[in-house]
């Protein structure tokens, strides 16, 4: 298995252009083809034309929001003859909140950023990345707003807690590790946890192995009140790891926004690309 088609989300966001160069990067490295789907969100202008002055606005911001398109677009065909890439581009009018979902379900891999608050121009639907992970029936790749991301996949960490999310994610992340200069497996566990209940690293680090891939493992014992995410990050920051794959929402969503998770964690406070996988 190898990534042969990649599907990136673009936007007129700070950090689609980042975004795109990393896109790239991978297709090239895995001999794949890339898809640009170019989605937003855009609010009905009805629905402004109560507000003084609304129109007016709404039209600068549509003209504004075109020159950006056209400028992105330029650089996306111009980056792919650079890098002698295949690929194409597709602009939507549809939302991208059901627009990557359906074009996404074609590809082996998505590429799409992290929620970013501080960026308007980001906002492209409400949890558009977690709706992305739980709809697209396909491996996210997530990358971080925050800082420089040249690559991925040189050192990956994999966050294993034995669930069925977990081992599709391991799975659908084989291609970075079989390429990978370095693998390690986390598993944490918490100390209360009855010691048969335990899951431990060494299981699947086997399985992954068996792949032709040298892996190392951690297994890491944290309090019951520590969080399961906050952990996994700092193992990563501790590792130098730049990929972190791992499940996403193994419980419910619900359970995850009401309770916390430890997908939600990640997600928020993500600092190297996360892969993840429902």
């Amino acid at each position: 298995m190898s990534y042969r088609t990649l599907v990136v989300h673009l936007d007129t966001s700070l950090r689609a252009h980042p975004r795109l160069e990393l896109a790239i990067t991978l297709a090239r490295q895995f001999g794949a083809h890339l898809t640009g789907v170019f989605a937003l969100y855009t609010p009905n202008p009805r629905s402004l034309d109560v507000m003084s002055g609304a129109s007016g606005y709404f039209e600068a911001h549509e003209q504004l929001r075109a020159e950006r398109r056209g400028a992105l677009e330029r650089l996306f065909h111009a980056e792919l003859k650079r890098a002698q890439v295949p690929g194409e581009w597709l602009a939507t009018r549809e939302a991208a909140t059901l627009a990557m979902p359906q074009l996404g379900r074609c590809a082996d891999l998505i590429i799409a950023g992290q929620d970013d608050p501080q960026d308007s121009e980001a906002y492209v639907g409400d949890n558009f990345a977690a709706n992305l992970v739980l709809s697209a029936g396909r491996p996210v790749l997530l990358v971080p707003y925050a800082g420089s991301v040249e690559s991925a996949g040189t050192h990956v960490m994999v966050g294993w807690d034995g669930s069925r999310e977990a081992a599709r994610a391991v799975h659908d992340a084989l291609p970075f590790m079989r390429s990978a200069a370095r693998v390690t497996v986390v598993a944490v566990n918490r100390a209360h946890r009855d010691p048969t209940a335990r899951i431990p690293a060494a299981g699947i680090a086997m399985a992954i192995a068996r792949h032709g891939v040298h892996v190392e493992t951690r297994d890491v014992t944290v309090d019951s009140e520590a969080s399961i995410g906050d952990t996994l990050l700092s193992e990563a920051a501790g590792l130098g790891a730049d990929l972190l794959v791992m499940g996403g929402y193994g419980r419910t969503r619900w359970q995850e926004l009401v309770l916390g998770g430890a997908t939600r964690t990640v997600m928020q406070s993500m600092t190297l690309p996360v892969l993840l996988s429902h």
